[in-house]
Order: structure tokens, then C-alpha cells, then sequence
């Protein structure tokens, strides 16, 4: 988990700088197995009502900054959640 807690902090101080890898890696750990890994997008299942997913595309073996920004803002949401 120590690496994970690495990955989320570069996320958080520079999220234009992350690897599709690396993000995958904090959504594994965060929300479980993809629903959707084949193509080139990866689909996280959420656990509240409303839009429950994540969706990432890999854009050339990067993550989109927009991306990482929703993924953190899950993060959080899952961690006040659980509290």
C-alpha cells in the first residue's frame, strides 16, 4: 500500500504527470478489479448511487489530467465515506 500512497501523492502535487499504469495501480487498490479492462479504457464500479463509475482512457501510455482529478475526487468521497 506504501506505493500506492506514493502514486496518490505525485497525483495530487502534478496530475498531468501520471502514467495510465500508475492510475490503474490506485484504482485497483481503491475500488477493485476493472468491470472493463480490454480495450482502451479501464471502467471502475463506484460504491454510491448516482454516475457509480470511474472511466479511464489510456492516452499513449498516459492518464489524462481531467482523469486523475476525478479519480482523487472519488478517492476522497470513498475515505469521508468510510470515515
Amino acid at each position: 500500500m506504501a506505493n500506492i500512497q506514493i502514486i496518490l501523492k505525485q497525483m495530487r502535487e502534478n496530475p498531468k504527470g501520471v502514467r495510465f499504469n500508475d492510475l490503474c495501480k490506485v484504482c485497483n487498490s481503491y475500488f477493485g478489479k476493472a468491470r472493463q479492462s480490454g480495450s482502451s479504457h479501464r471502467v471502475y464500479k463506484t460504491p454510491w448511487v448516482g454516475d457509480p463509475r470511474v472511466n479511464i482512457p489510456n492516452d499513449k501510455g498516459k492518464a489524462k489530467p481531467y482523469q486523475v482529478r476525478q479519480v482523487l475526487q472519488a478517492i476522497d468521497r470513498l475515505q469521508v465515506q468510510s470515515g
